[in-house]
Parts: C-alpha cells; structure tokens; sequence
C-alpha cells in the first residue's frame, strides 16, 4: 500500500480473491468474498481503497471497495471484454488498465475517471497486445510492454500525450514494466526471469542508458501476459518479491494416491458384526 502498512494479495482459496497482510500485526484479512474470481489489486493513493478486477457480473470488468471491510463493492466499468487494471495516475483521477478485445486490435491500454461519470479513454490502441501500463510517479512517462516486434518488448511513451513519441527500451524482451519512486529508474521483467534496470536520464526529453541486471533469483512471476507479481517499498529501498517454494521443482511435489477396492479394505479395518 502506498502507506506502507499493508499488502494486497491474490489467494487462489475456493476460489480467488483479494486478502490484505497488515505488516504491522502479522496478519492475513479476506477482503473479497463474492463466488466469482477476484484478482489484480491495485491500490489507490491514499490506501482507503483497492481496484479489482472481478468477473461477478459476467466478463472480468473493475471494481474497487474499501480496504477496510465497509460499504459494498462498487462497478468502475461495464464491458463485454474482459478488463484488468493496471496502475492509478499519480493525481490519483484515473485508472489504466488492460482490455483484452475480440477485434483486430487485441490487448489495449485505456483509462476510467474515478470521478463520476466514469468516462473511458483509449489511450495506446494498435494492431498487437499492448499491455502492463505504468505511468511515472512524476506523471510524465508512460511505460508497457507491447508485443509489436514479434516478442515482448518495454516501450515508454510521453503521458499524457502519448502520440507525440515512443521509445524502445528493452534490448532482449521483456515485460511488465515497473517505475522507481523517483522515476529515476525503470525496471522489467527479462525472458530469462531476471528483473533488469533502466536509468533515466534527467532533463526535459527520454534519455536512458543500458539496460542492466537488478535482481535475479527463483522468485514467481507468472505467464507472459500476465500482471506484474513484484513491486518497490514506498521508501524505495527494497523489492516486494513472491518466493518459489520449490525451486528446483522436485521436492514437495504434489503427488495423488489411489486406492483400489476402498471398500474392502474398509470393511476390514471397521467389522461391522
């Protein structure tokens, strides 16, 4: 949370749905309780509230509701297609999020006011997946990842006028771009599983260096396509990480029994006479 006292997760439960781990007291809390799947929190400045996607009423389309367990959810958005949220402009009056369509357009990024009415904007609309928004805590860039080249590639856009450039940042693939508190630096995601950095030069047009690696290690990040599973401490200083628990994929393998003529056996053990 952008205060710093809590962390929205996904709990793959019954079903799925959002839970908040408060750092202070050590404890897990279940925010979401509809049947349907409830997933990609993303925090709203002021951490009273959390965006969601969910698909109760049908396609996953976005929601938010306080995060301290009053009032009801309430609808952001009505689509067809399914939606998913992406990151909250520093103003705190938009939300950017994914929406995957039926058309030749596949994968856009687009925004919803929080303030009523709930005015959806395009904002990058092309021929391929464009995906992972993130706006510069400063307000000025625009990072994503686009499958444009053939493969995943970062690509950071002037905001909020995104049409006036656009800069390739990755050299080798990647996805789910990820700002520094400063805007200083950008990271992303590398096809080896490796979180590389980006240092963005200061002054009034995109300058970078190359990309080099921050982080490696045997952390979760999900399939391509999917949202990003890691995030920066509101001070900056550390990495909020989703630990594998069995790296090398062999041990604590889930492993299914079955016992023939159960029956029998029961019988045995339990003589009814």
């Amino acid at each position: 949370s952008p205060d710093g006292t809590r962390i929205a997760v996904l709990v793959r439960d019954q079903v799925s749905n959002i839970w908040v781990w408060d750092l202070a007291r050590q404890t897990l809390t279940r925010l979401t309780f509809d049947p349907a799947v409830d997933f990609v929190p993303v925090w709203v400045p002021d951490s009273r509230r959390l965006i969601l996607a969910s698909s109760r009423a049908g396609a996953s389309n976005l929601y938010w509701q306080a995060t301290d367990g009053t009032g009801e959810v309430e609808r952001l958005t009505e689509s067809p297609n399914g939606q998913f949220p992406d990151t909250i402009t520093p103003d705190g009056r938009h939300v950017l999020f994914r929406e995957d369509t039926t058309t030749e357009t596949g994968s856009d990024i687009s925004a919803v006011s929080l303030q009523t009415p709930r005015t959806v904007t395009p904002i990058v609309r092309t021929f391929f997946n464009d995906r992972n928004a993130q706006v510069s805590p400063d307000g000025r860039w625009l990072a994503y990842d686009s499958n444009e080249s053939g493969r995943e590639e970062i690509y950071v856009r002037p905001y909020p006028d995104v049409n006036t450039g656009r800069w390739l940042i990755s050299t080798g693939g990647g996805r789910v771009p990820l700002w520094s508190r400063d805007s200083r630096q950008l990271f992303y995601l590398a096809p080896e599983g490796v979180v590389m950095a980006v240092r963005v030069e200061a002054g009034p047009a995109w300058r970078t260096n190359t990309p080099t690696s921050a982080l490696s290690g045997e952390y979760f990040f999900g399939a391509p396509g999917l949202q990003r599973t890691f995030d920066i401490s509101p001070d900056g200083r550390r990495f909020l990480m989703i630990k594998e628990n069995y790296p090398d994929g062999k041990a604590g393998q889930n492993r299914l029994v079955l016992v023939q003529n159960w029956t029998e056996e029961l019988k045995r053990l339990v003589p009814t006479n």
